[in-house]
């Protein structure tokens, strides 16, 4: 495997990192659950629950610019809301003057800017999830925690078949570039249309590389007694620090809540 983007762990020894991977997975789900309940426009309560988010990169020593750049990843999604500014009633903030005058209203304005903060804060929790717990170990938490074993399968296959995929794909440059002879000084390959026929072949060759791919890897599974769930030697057990660190942060997000509707 030559691939390693999607492989976000931070190996650290820090307090973070050791506690039970149940506790991460519960923290992190109960700190989005708290970040999709606050109100829109709840800008003080956004700052309140962010605080928690940066205690926890500074204690799992991970720079927070590598959280920050990969959560970059979320604004083209969250710009599917930019509809609400001009479609959400409310007070004129501003005109533009093209496209027949649209009117951007401040309570439009408000609610994209909570959806975009709100999307941004949530995906920062993700990336520290995954970037101080193993895969196994989330993998091993879910299933802990009850989650439905056929959706926890669906997202270890996909997360392991995603290398494979990468992996067979850098193959398929590799022969490329090998059979691909450049003049210096000149540019290679043909016009626009030629290149998009051999992305197109390349793209099919890569779908058919991969559904044989994945019939050797399942023949070699099953030839190993694969039964639909991966088996791990040792199981971690939550001890006094991890609960009294779940308890914490359970109150300090049921209080941000009520807060945040209180004083909007």
């Amino acid at each position: 495997m030559h691939i390693h983007l999607a492989d976000q762990y931070r190996w650290r020894d820090s307090a973070v990192h050791r506690l039970d991977p149940r506790t991460k997975v519960l923290i992190a789900a109960l700190f989005i659950l708290a970040v999709a309940l606050t109100p829109a426009g709840a800008f003080v309560a956004y700052g309140f629950l962010y605080l928690p988010l940066l205690i926890g990169v500074l204690l799992a020593r991970i720079e927070l610019s590598y959280i920050i750049k990969r959560s970059f990843i979320v604004i083209p999604f969250a710009l599917a809301a930019v509809t609400l500014l001009f479609t959400v009633p409310g007070q004129t903030l501003f005109t533009l003057p093209f496209l027949g005058g649209i009117i951007i209203s401040d309570e439009g304005a408000i609610r994209f800017a909570s959806i975009l903060i709100k999307s941004w804060i949530s995906v920062q929790a993700a990336i520290l999830l995954v970037s101080v717990t193993p895969f196994p170990d989330l993998l091993w938490g879910l299933r802990a925690l009850h989650v439905p074993g056929t959706l926890v399968t669906i997202v270890g296959f996909a997360y392991r078949y995603l290398f494979v995929l990468s992996d067979e794909a850098l193959r398929l440059l590799r022969a490329r570039s090998a059979r691909s002879a450049v003049i210096s000084g000149q540019r290679g390959g043909g016009r626009l249309l030629w290149r998009g026929k051999v992305a197109g072949r390349m793209v099919g060759s890569l779908m058919l590389r991969s559904i044989e791919r994945s019939e050797r890897v399942y023949q070699a599974m099953s030839a190993r007694g694969y039964t639909g769930q991966v088996r791990s030697l040792a199981h971690p057990q939550m001890g006094r620090r991890d609960y009294f660190v779940l308890l914490g942060c359970v109150v300090l997000f049921v209080s941000v809540v009520i807060l945040s509707h209180t004083l909007v």
